[in-house]
């Protein structure tokens, strides 16, 4: 049961991780056009640093995300820091 789990998880890591490489490569790629758009039509106005930075902010979001999903020890010690403060919590009522 518990290799079961281990890789359900490995597979669930790699999924999110491949999402976040095609957002990632979306991103640069329609970011790229849309910067050469801007630049031949209407270079006196740089309007392309909006949708770089809205969608920058999404794109970071789901690094962060991806990241903290995937990196079982950090996951693990947080784990079991929530543990040892349920445990004090229980010993002091």
């Amino acid at each position: 049961m518990k290799t079961q789990n281990a890789e359900h998880t490995a597979h669930q890591n790699a999924k999110q991780k491949v999402e976040l490489r095609i957002h990632l490569f979306t991103y640069l790629a329609v970011n790229t056009l849309l910067a050469i758009i801007n630049l031949t039509l209407s270079p006196g106005y740089v309007w392309v640093i909006w949708p770089i930075l809205g969608w920058g902010i999404g794109l970071a979001s789901h690094a962060l995300n991806v990241h903290f999903a995937t990196n079982s020890s950090l996951k693990d010690r947080m784990i079991e820091r929530e543990k040892e403060k349920l445990a004090k919590r229980r010993s002091v009522n």
